[in-house]
């Protein structure tokens, strides 16, 4: 696939055709992660003409060979976050420069800031919608109790949320300032930091629909919302009366809020240095396809600035279901022991294997350079494509780097969840659908975020949560299991990919019942 014509911005590399292919760009980048640790693979990468439809094999054996050591699991995230910088290029005003470059050379102020302030009191109790409930308090205990009993969740999610309600004074975020990078996203935390008295400082897209959202929502809530305001045509910044910012109202500030990760990566880097206290930098724009690799390369442009600038940052993201984890031999028995326990529908299955049908989750294990025995579980979906990979993995590479750099890192593994992107694909909406056939849970938007948003608060909180890079860890991809909430699939007994498409079936089937 190739891009045409890019507006100013963040872009794929210009190949020597002249034409900005995904495509090339996205298996270089793969390649170039591997290459160090294991050329073998990193030529196979470059060696797959049918990378969208060949990509799965190589992404999965690249978590492997992380798996392998500590040394291995950062040079690929570190040669491969090297390789994206590198290749990425920033346009604008039909100038084309290498990103480092742009970020190092456009550094004068862009935006204005207004500060929005919240009127209700901060709430002071943990709570989580589920299925029409508000869940608090024991009900709340059992809930997560029985996601970890039903191998939904792993066991560090209870201890997390156990630890949060205990410490219910952890929940007082009026000392907290977050940036978060798709403020309007529908998976990240930004009314629940709200509702628990954060400062968020808010980056999204110039739409008035948005701000007038995000402002309504704060004046709700306890918190405080930190407005990004483009500036007038001649350079002054807006609502300026003597020196001080003024403006006439919400709907006022609502039209003139709003700046483009994309294009505006150097802007934002320097309205968010502004910030005079430690914060958190939250990465969790989400576009579809090539756009959404655009987001996340930008949003590390930034963090590369800021973490260059001051030591006082801690990163936050979201992982994805649909990836690869290396994950303990527990889960890999449980597993094991649920595909034993098929009774006669293993039998009746077993014809189906010869197409890749039910099979097992965990077919083989590897054993790493410290004699840990460890499983895959391939949850790579490839309806979503390599550009989602890409961008995902390189959100994982910046986590394990910037952990072992010493900066602490907050990234959990959000369940599958029913949100606006997965609906609009019809396969992915009918596979969610079926899912709870095969033993996966599919969360409500309102739940997975305010559950992700509650964990983020833990590792904020707690000296001892992985996030700290001062907790010791087996393989730095462990940031990634101890407290997952995976929804069922690292534990059912079949691997995802081969019951995705009964899983479909079942959900259309389901639907027009």
């Amino acid at each position: 696939m190739a891009d045409g014509p890019v507006t100013d911005g963040v872009a794929f590399p210009e190949g020597g055709d002249g034409r900005r292919s995904t495509t090339a760009t996205g298996r270089a980048v793969f390649a170039d992660s591997a290459r160090a640790v294991d050329p073998a693979l990193a030529a196979r990468i470059e060696h797959t003409s049918d990378w969208r439809g060949g990509y799965l094999g190589p992404l999965r054996d690249l978590v492997r060979v992380a798996a392998m050591s500590p040394e291995a699991a950062l040079t690929i995230s570190r040669d491969g976050l090297a390789s994206a910088h590198r290749r990425f290029e920033l346009v604008r005003a039909g100038e084309r420069s290498s990103l480092p470059d742009a970020m190092a050379r456009y550094t004068a102020p862009g935006l204005a800031s207004v500060t929005v302030r919240g009127t209700a009191p901060a709430e002071a109790e943990l709570t989580l919608p589920y299925r029409g409930r508000r869940l608090f308090g024991d009900d709340l205990r059992r809930q997560v109790d029985t996601w970890v009993a039903r191998g939904v969740a792993e066991r560090g999610v209870a201890e997390a949320i156990d630890l949060l309600m205990a410490n219910p004074d952890w929940l007082d975020l009026r000392d907290v300032d977050v940036a978060v990078l798709g403020a309007a996203a529908e998976m990240g935390p930004t009314r629940s930091l709200l509702r628990w008295g954060a400062t968020v400082h808010a980056v999204d897209l110039a739409r008035t629909d948005v701000w007038q959202r995000l402002i309504e929502t704060t004046r709700s809530t306890a918190g405080t919302l930190r407005v990004p305001i483009r500036l007038a045509a001649d350079g002054a910044p807006p609502f300026v009366v003597g020196g001080t910012v003024h403006p006439d109202d919400d709907a006022t500030v609502a039209g003139r809020a709003g700046v483009d990760l994309i294009s505006q990566a150097p802007e934002i880097a320097t309205w968010l240095g502004e910030i005079e206290q430690p914060f958190v930098l939250g990465t969790y724009a989400y576009a579809d396809g090539a756009t959404h690799v655009l987001l996340t390369v930008a949003a590390d442009a930034v963090v590369e600035r800021l973490r260059a600038q001051r030591d006082d940052l801690t990163l936050a993201y979201l992982a994805t279901p649909t990836d690869v984890f290396a994950v303990p031999m527990d889960v890999v028995d449980d597993s094991r022991r649920r595909w034993q326990a098929r009774g006669i529908s293993g039998f009746l299955q077993s014809p189906l294997r010869l197409l890749k049908q039910f099979e097992p989750n965990y077919p083989a294990t590897w054993t790493d350079d410290a004699g840990r025995e460890f499983g895959l579980c391939d949850t790579l979906v490839s309806q979503q494509g390599p550009n989602y990979a890409l961008a995902k993995r390189m959100q994982r590479w910046r986590a394990l780097a910037a952990r072992a750099d010493g900066v602490p890192v907050s990234i959990n593994l959000a369940p599958a969840t029913r949100t606006r992107s997965v609906v609009r694909n019809r396969a992915l909406a009918a596979a969610y659908a079926g899912a709870g056939r095969f033993g996966v849970e599919v969360f409500e938007p309102g739940t997975s975020t305010a559950l992700m948003a509650a964990l983020l608060v833990h590792d904020l909180r707690n000296p001892a949560a992985p996030a700290n890079p001062a907790t010791p860890l087996g393989n730095p991809m462990d940031l990634f299991t101890r407290d997952a909430t995976h929804g069922g699939l690292w534990r059912v007994a079949y691997a995802p990919r081969s019951v995705l498409g009964v899983a479909a079936l079942l959900g259309m089937f389901e639907a027009r019942a």
